[in-house]
């Protein structure tokens, strides 16, 4: 068996050439929409990724802001940068680049960005209406994922889903959203993570498997029931290459699979957009 390709670089440019025409007809009615990001120290991963980002927004119209701060920033002006961006009105949404040199406080960090300009979705407040079923921007990552398997057909209503990995930017998030009684999620969802037993007892049983535990070839092709669908959403550098938590020879049994690269990664940058563009579009009518 060949496994269809989850292609989310494919799903991502789709998406962005949508967005573009949304942005296009904000700008015409004055609205530019800004998207900004908090870069603390020198990390080559952090940095290669909000180059990405900003990549994205010019792609698409959306005007970028970005403050590289040095690794020995202290929290007090850490936390000035980011009333800075809580204030300014050009920028709609924005995010600290996780993660944080060790001597920041990451959740005091967070806790103060406005959760009206969270583009993760991760705010507690935001957090809180995932888990209420109320509106608001939603967690980039699980939602790109649920974007992705909808783009091929893969059925989720009604389907048995297990998550592999327990962490707050996947595994926490993806598990409430696909609980969720809309269109898209109501799935059956059991989360598992790298300290239980005999995780292919688990995943052997699923329709959908979503691995996000950021462990190199945690996923077995001899763990995945055939043809059911198989997300690879955590990854680790080893020797500076980037390895996927699915083993190649899930291919061979999967009936899809995401690629080791141009799977979610894409699809989590485009999610960034459309909460940029949603948090414009709402903060245009509230200025008119």
């Amino acid at each position: 068996m060949a496994a269809q390709l989850l292609d989310g670089q494919k799903v991502a440019d789709e998406m962005k050439a949508q967005l573009a025409v949304r942005v296009h007809d904000l700008v015409a009615k004055g609205k530019k929409p800004g998207l900004g990001t908090i870069l603390v120290g020198d990390d080559a991963s952090s940095a290669r990724y909000v180059a990405m980002k900003h990549k994205d927004c010019e792609e698409v119209g959306i005007a970028s802001f970005h403050r590289h701060l040095p690794a020995d920033t202290s929290q007090d002006q850490l936390n000035s940068v980011i009333d800075e961006f809580n204030q300014n009105g050009d920028i709609d949404a924005y995010l600290i680049q996780l993660p944080l040199p060790k001597h920041l406080d990451e959740v005091t960090s967070l806790m103060r960005v406005d959760p009206d300009k969270d583009v993760d979705g991760l705010h507690p407040v935001n957090l809180g209406k995932l888990v209420m079923g109320a509106e608001g921007p939603l967690p980039c990552t699980p939602n790109g994922i649920l974007a992705l398997l909808s783009h091929f057909g893969v059925k989720t209503e009604r389907s048995r889903v297990v998550i592999v990995g327990r962490g707050l930017t996947i595994g926490r998030p993806l598990s409430l959203l696909l609980t969720l009684k809309r269109p898209g999620c109501n799935a059956t969802v059991t989360v598992v993570h790298t300290g239980t037993d005999d995780i292919g007892a688990f995943t052997r049983e699923a329709d959908i498997v979503i691995a996000a535990a950021g462990q190199a070839h945690l996923i077995k092709g001899s763990m995945v029931r055939p043809g059911a669908a198989v997300v690879g959403a955590g990854t680790t550098f080893v020797n500076g290459k980037l390895l996927s938590d699915l083993d190649d020879d899930v291919a061979e049994v999967a009936g899809w699979v995401t690629p080791r690269i141009g799977g979610v990664g894409p699809m989590t940058r485009a999610m960034l957009l459309v909460n940029t563009v949603l948090a414009a579009e709402r903060h245009y009518g509230k200025d008119r």
